[in-house]
C-alpha cells in the first residue's frame, strides 16, 4: 500500500475489509419483526384482544374465529369503549392507557395489557378494523389499518363497547403464514386461550365460536364452579373441591381455586390452569406444586383438573419476562412452590380425597428381607398370628402394621378377580397383571436356562411366607454367614427350585452369556443378582461394575413391547356389549369431528350423541376396558397436528397403557420374580429405557467405584486381588 489515497490507521490495515456491511433497517421491516414478538399465531392475537376487553371492564366478551383464526378473528366486548381521538391513538406504536411511566412498571402492573404494542403489532401483519363507542357516547368510530398503515377513520353505528376484527393474518408476511399449523390445531390453541380467561374471570360472560358454531359460553355470574362446568363439563365440575388458603405462611397473600378428585384426570398437564393476580400464565413451578400435592394418588403420567389462583404483591412478580406475557418470574419461587403444594394438599386431605400416607386401597408395603439370617421367633409368631387373623398382621410397629397379604395387593388380582388399581378385568389387563407379577412373558420371549422355568410366579401373585428353615442352601452359621460347604452352584440350583424365596444369595443370570448375540437387539451383560434396594431398585453385579435396575421402568418396557407387537399384528375392533358414554370437555368436543377418522383408524367406533357426550361402541380388542382413552387420544392428535400422527398417538397410547399393570416402586419382590423380570427385559428390543424415555438401568463401572473409595492412593497400587 503505497498510494497517498490509502486510508490506513498506521497499523497496516484499512477501514475497508471483507466484513458484511452494517446498515439500518427500514421502518416497515422493523415493525414486522417487532410484531412477531407479540403476534406468533392466531391465539396470540386473541390473547391480546381478550386482555384488552377485560381491562376495559367488560362484562361480556365474545370470541369467534374462522378457519382457525387464519382467515378471520372477531372479538366483541361491552367495555367502556373509546372516542374518536382515543381510537386513532390506540392503533399507534407504544400507546396505552394502562401505565404512565417506568415507575408504574417497576411498582408492578395491575392490568393484563400494558406495553401499548398489541393493536399496533396486530395491525402490522393483518387487515384490522376497530369499531368502538364509549358509554354514553353519541356515536361510534371505525378505524381501519392494513399492514400498519391507517387507511380509514370515520363515524360508525355500533353498540357501546369495542369490536375488533382481524382478517388475513400474515397476508403480508407469507413466510410466517406458511408455518402456521392446520386450522384445527390453530383453533385449538385459540380455544385454550379463551378457556383460560373464561376461568380467570368467572364474573365475565365469555362465549367462544369456531366457524359459526358455539363451543362454550360461561354465565358471568361470578361462580367459578359454574365456569368450570361450562368449559369442562358437569362431571369434572362435580368432582372438584375448593382450595381456600387466605393467609398461609409464605410469599403469597392467598391461594384459592378448585382441584379435582385424583381419579378425574387427563394425560395432558394443560388442564392444570394457573393464574397470578388474575393473569393466565404457564407457571411451571405452580403446576408442579399442584401435581405434587397429590403425592402418590395420581396414576402415572396423569394430571388433575385444577384452576388455581395466586394472590401476590405485584412488586414481587415480574410479568415482563416475555412479550407474550405467558411467563412470570417470582421473587421467591421456592416459597411459592411450597406454599401452593401445602395449600392444595391441605384441601385434598380435608375433603378426604387423599390420605397422608399410603395411596387409597393400599397398605404400606412389606420390607424386603434380604439379610442372610433366619427369621426370629418373634417374626414367626407374628406370621402365625397374621394367618390366624385371616392374613391381618396385628402388630403396630411403624409403617408396617398392615397385613402381609395386603402389602402384595398392589400387583395382584383380589379374590373376586378385580384389579386393585381399578382397571377392568379384561384379557388385556389380565395379561398385564400376569406380566407385573412375573407370570407372563412378553411376546417372543424365550425361556431362561437359569430361571428353571419359563412360568415362575412372583411375589405379587401369592401371600408372603417364611423361607424353609431346613433348606440347606440358606442355613446360616451362628455368625449369620452362609454355610461354607454350600457352593454357588448349589445356591443357584436352590434358587431355581424355589423362586418364591426372599433373597438369600446371589442368583447368576447365565443365559445371557450362553446365547449368541443378535445384532438387531440390544443385550444386557451377564448379571449376578445381589438383591433389592428400597423395594424399588434391583441390584446386580456385572463383569465391570454394579447395576441398579428400576423395577417399574423395566416392567413398563416389557409390557410396552408386548402391547406394541400385538398392535402391529393388526387392529381388531371389539364391539362392546353396551355402548359407553363419555362426557367431553368443550375442547375435546371441538376436536372430535376433525379427528373422528383417526379414531376409526385405531379401532374406536365413536359418535357424538350431543354437544358434549360421545358414545363409544367398539374399541381395539387389546384395549377392551379402556374406552375412556378417547378424550386423551383427541388431544394427542391435535398435539401432533393431524391424523398423520395416528401412529405416534397409538405409540404414546401403548406407552401409557404399559404403565398401569407394571410393577410399582415400594413393592417387595422375590428371587424368581427378579430373574424373570431381568430375563424378559433382556428379550426387549431396547432394554435400557422405558417407553417414556426414562432409563431402566444405571451403571457404576469398576473405575467409578474404585475412585470413590480412593483405591489408587499411595501404597495401594498393587494388583487388585492383593488389596
Amino acid at each position: 500500500m503505497t498510494g497517498s489515497g490509502d486510508d490506513t490507521d498506521g497499523s497496516g490495515t484499512t477501514d475497508e475489509d471483507d466484513s458484511p456491511a452494517i446498515r439500518e433497517l427500514d421502518a416497515t421491516t422493523v415493525e414486522r419483526i417487532a410484531a412477531g414478538e407479540v403476534v406468533e399465531r392466531p391465539a396470540s392475537v386473541v390473547k391480546e384482544l381478550v386482555e384488552n376487553a377485560i381491562d376495559a371492564d367488560a362484562s361480556r366478551v365474545r370470541v369467534a374465529v374462522e378457519n382457525g383464526g387464519i382467515d378471520g378473528i372477531r372479538v366483541e366486548d361491552d367495555g367502556h369503549g373509546m372516542g374518536e381521538s382515543a381510537a386513532r391513538r390506540a392503533v399507534e406504536k407504544h400507546t396505552t392507557s394502562k401505565i404512565r411511566d417506568i415507575d408504574d412498571l417497576e411498582a408492578g402492573v395491575s392490568t393484563l395489557g400494558f406495553r401499548g404494542e398489541a393493536l399496533y403489532a396486530i395491525a402490522a401483519v393483518s387487515r384490522l378494523t376497530v369499531t368502538t363507542k364509549p358509554h354514553g357516547g353519541a356515536r361510534g368510530t371505525e378505524v381501519r389499518v392494513e399492514g400498519g398503515e391507517t387507511t380509514h377513520v370515520g363515524p360508525a353505528g355500533c353498540p357501546e363497547g369495542t369490536t375488533v376484527v382481524v382478517e388475513d393474518l400474515f397476508y403480508n408476511v407469507p413466510a410466517r403464514r406458511k408455518y402456521l399449523k392446520q386450522p384445527t390445531t390453530e383453533a385449538d390453541h385459540v380455544q385454550r386461550v379463551v378457556t383460560g380467561y373464561a376461568l380467570a374471570n368467572p364474573d365475565v360472560a365469555v362465549t367462544f365460536e369456531t366457524d359459526g358454531r358455539e363451543r362454550f359460553a360461561t354465565t358471568g355470574r361470578g361462580d367459578l364452579r359454574s365456569a368450570v362446568m361450562s368449559v369442562y363439563g358437569r362431571e369434572v365440575a362435580s368432582s372438584m373441591t375448593s382450595v381456600d388458603a387466605d393467609a398461609p405462611d409464605g410469599p403469597l397473600a392467598g391461594v384459592s381455586g378448585l382441584v379435582s378428585h385424583p381419579e378425574t384426570t387427563r394425560a395432558s398437564p394443560e388442564y392444570v390452569a394457573t393464574f397470578v393476580d388474575g393473569r393466565w400464565v404457564t407457571a411451571r413451578a405452580v403446576r408442579e406444586a399442584v401435581v405434587g400435592a397429590y403425592g402418590g394418588q395420581l396414576a402415572p403420567d396423569r394430571y388433575p383438573f385444577a384452576v388455581v389462583f395466586l394472590d401476590v404483591d405485584p412488586a414481587t412478580v415480574d410479568v415482563n419476562v416475555h412479550p407474550r406475557k405467558l411467563e412470570v418470574r417470582f421473587e421467591d419461587e421456592q416459597g411459592v412452590r411450597a406454599q401452593v403444594e401445602t395449600s392444595v394438599e391441605r384441601s385434598l386431605l380435608d375433603a378426604g380425597l387423599i390420605r397422608s400416607r399410603a395411596p387409597r386401597g393400599r397398605s404400606a408395603p412389606e420390607q424386603t428381607d434380604i439379610a442372610p439370617e433366619r427369621a426370629s421367633d418373634t417374626d414367626e409368631e407374628q406370621s402365625a398370628a397374621a394367618d390366624a387373623n385371616g392374613g391381618t398382621n396385628t402388630t403396630t410397629s411403624g409403617d408396617h402394621s398392615s397385613s402381609a397379604d395386603a402389602s402384595t395387593d398392589t400387583n395382584r388380582t383380589n379374590a373376586t378377580g378385580a384389579d386393585p388399581r381399578g382397571l377392568p378385568d379384561t384379557p388385556a389387563t389380565r395379561s398385564g397383571r400376569q406380566q407385573s407379577s412375573g407370570r407372563g412373558r412378553p411376546a417372543g420371549a424365550r425361556s431362561s436356562s437359569s430361571s428353571g422355568s419359563s412360568e415362575q410366579t412372583g411375589a405379587s401373585s401369592r401371600p408372603d411366607r417364611q423361607d424353609d428353615a431346613d433348606d440347606p442352601a440358606t442355613t446360616p452359621d451362628v455368625s449369620g454367614s452362609r454355610t461354607p460347604s454350600v457352593s454357588d452352584g448349589d445356591r443357584q440350583t436352590a434358587a431355581q427350585s424355589d423362586p418364591d424365596r426372599k433373597f438369600r444369595g446371589p442368583v447368576e443370570q447365565t443365559r445371557l452369556s450362553e446365547r449368541p448375540p443378535d445384532p438387531e437387539y440390544e443385550r444386557l451383560p451377564p448379571l449376578r443378582v445381589l438383591g433389592q434396594y428400597d423395594e424399588t431398585y434391583l441390584v446386580a453385579a456385572a463383569e465391570d461394575g454394579l447395576l441398579l435396575v428400576d423395577q417399574h421402568a423395566a416392567d413398563e418396557r416389557i409390557n410396552y413391547e408386548r402391547l406394541r407387537e400385538e398392535f402391529a399384528e393388526g387392529v381388531t375392533a371389539q364391539t362392546l356389549a353396551e355402548p359407553v358414554e363419555l362426557e367431553l370437555t368443550a375442547r375435546e368436543a371441538t376436536l372430535f369431528d376433525p379427528y373422528r377418522e383417526a379414531l376409526t383408524d385405531l379401532g374406536f367406533d365413536a359418535e357424538l350423541t350431543d354437544e358434549r357426550t360421545v358414545e363409544v361402541r367398539s374399541v381395539p380388542a387389546l384395549l377392551t376396558g379402556h374406552e375412556n382413552l378417547v378424550p386423551d387420544l383427541l388431544t394427542a392428535f391435535v398435539a401432533g397436528d393431524g391424523a398423520a400422527t395416528v401412529t405416534e398417538a397409538a405409540d404414546e397410547l401403548l406407552a401409557d397403557l404399559a404403565c398401569y399393570p407394571s410393577i410399582t416402586g415400594n413393592t417387595s419382590l422375590r428371587e424368581g420374580t427378579v430373574v424373570d423380570l431381568l430375563s424378559a427385559l433382556d428379550d426387549c428390543e431396547n432394554p435400557y429405557a422405558c417407553p417414556h424415555g426414562r432409563p431402566t438401568i444405571v451403571a457404576f463401572d469398576r473405575g467409578d467405584i474404585e475412585d470413590r473409595f480412593e483405591r489408587d492412593y499411595p501404597g495401594h497400587g498393587g494388583r487388585r486381588d492383593e488389596l
